[in-house]
């Protein structure tokens, strides 16, 4: 294998990264999977995911218009923490200044994103 410089690949172990059995308030599913939106800035989604990087696990929480389908909010960090899920919704709220009457969703797990 070395003389060929073949290399083994080893799968990285599953991480679980979502806990959805919590005793917190959980808000109303107002959106109901209704993902048609005819305008701006009136539905956001979010949700965390991972990559594996040479230097560990980085976590990408993001947030998108359903409208656009683009994102709108973006953290990255080695830990899933509070300051991740609230730096993604401010640079969206900073980068759109949305109205009132904005629904924001996104999974139950235990991040408030």
């Amino acid at each position: 294998m070395h003389i060929n410089k073949i290399a083994a690949v080893q799968r990285r172990k599953f991480k679980a990264t979502t806990n959805s059995k919590h005793n917190w308030p959980v808000a109303p599913n107002v959106l109901n999977r209704n993902f048609s939106v005819e305008q701006l800035n009136k539905i956001w989604v979010s949700d965390i995911t991972y990559v594996w990087t040479w230097e560990g696990w980085l976590y990408l929480l993001f947030v998108l218009d359903l409208y656009s389908r683009g994102v709108v909010g973006l953290a990255m960090s080695e830990r899933i923490t509070d300051d991740l899920t609230q730096s993604a919704l401010k640079q969206a709220i900073g980068r759109r200044n949305p109205l009132a009457g904005l629904i924001h969703h996104s999974d139950r797990g235990s991040q408030p994103a």
